[in-house]
């Protein structure tokens, strides 16, 4: 890979998953029409390990260790398990596509906390106001949203969702860096498929309507999300700080927003869209805040 090209990748590499990240929530509520939540996330994880498994088999790369194994399978449960799960099941409870992208989309306040103590990385005074400033876009973006309906285990389940894609970046960054992402990510896509199944089994029915909108939207997820956009967050992972990785989170439901607006009539008024220009900021200025030198060097653990 040339330099140019690299250096091309590095710049478009955020708004490509921004994109692809938000198209999750768009698709996941294609499916939840057709099939039970964890039902479909079996189904998606069993494809998806398939398709891994062929891709490690072709390009053979260096198979984890036992505690490598130990670490991607937690990192998989974090990051695909319950942040999917948590997802699939606060849209099945009526949970509008729009707002349930709203409270994962909280994730950088928690990872910028976190990320401080547990990777020694330092968020400067400018960081935190993007961070803020991020927060109160978030509010804006979605402050309209129905919150009717069955809905109190769906907004329990979207901060399942943010605890879980929080830690799961972290340790993500902190124990897998040097994994190779191939055959990582087939054992973590391996051990979601049995902890789906397991779920599904003891509290749904497994039901599955195989319409064109749900084989459509199942490919759709299975293998931009799962392959596309997992193997991008863990590129940039690897070469951002996890504070600047999780900004990217905040445009996520602004992008949302505006795609549910589209496919599914989802208001979208000016409040919103002042909303979505102070995520679009904070994303800037939480990237600009991370070249800065810190007042004070990291604390010691």
């Amino acid at each position: 890979m040339s330099p140019a090209f690299e250096q091309f990748a590095a710049r478009a590499a955020p708004a490509i998953f921004v994109l692809l990240w938000s198209t999750g929530f768009i698709g996941t509520k294609y499916v939840i029409n057709n099939a039970d939540p964890l039902t479909y996330l079996a189904v998606r994880m069993a494809f998806v390990a398939i398709l891994m498994a062929g891709i490690v088999a072709i390009w053979r790369p260096r198979w984890p260790n036992k505690t490598e194994t130990f670490h991607s399978v937690v990192a998989g449960i974090l990051v695909h398990g319950f942040y999917l799960g948590g997802t699939a099941v606060a849209i099945a409870h009526s949970v509008p596509a729009g707002l349930s992208a709203l409270i994962p989309g909280l994730q950088p306040i928690l990872t910028s906390t976190l990320a401080n103590r547990w990777l020694g990385e330092r968020v400067t005074p400018l960081q935190w106001t993007g961070l803020l400033l991020g927060v109160a876009g978030t509010v804006l973006v979605l402050h309209n949203r129905s919150m009717s309906g069955d809905v109190g285990l769906g907004f329990l389940a979207t901060g399942v969702a943010l605890v879980s894609i929080t830690i799961g970046t972290l340790y993500q960054k902190r124990f897998c860096g040097q994994i190779d992402w191939r055959s990582g990510n087939l054992v973590q896509f391996i051990a979601c498929a049995f902890l789906f199944c397991i779920g599904a089994f003891a509290f749904e029915n497994r039901t599955i309507n195989w319409t064109t909108e749900f084989i459509a939207a199942l490919a759709w997820l299975t293998i931009v999300l799962s392959i596309g956009s997992i193997g991008l967050l863990y590129w940039l992972i690897r070469r951002s700080a996890a504070t600047q990785v999780a900004s990217l989170f905040y445009l996520v439901p602004a992008v949302t927003a505006a795609m549910a607006f589209v496919l599914f009539g989802e208001r979208l008024d000016t409040v919103s869209i002042i909303g979505m220009l102070a995520c679009a900021a904070a994303v800037v200025v939480v990237n600009y805040g991370a070249r800065q030198p810190a007042a004070t060097p990291p604390a010691a653990d």
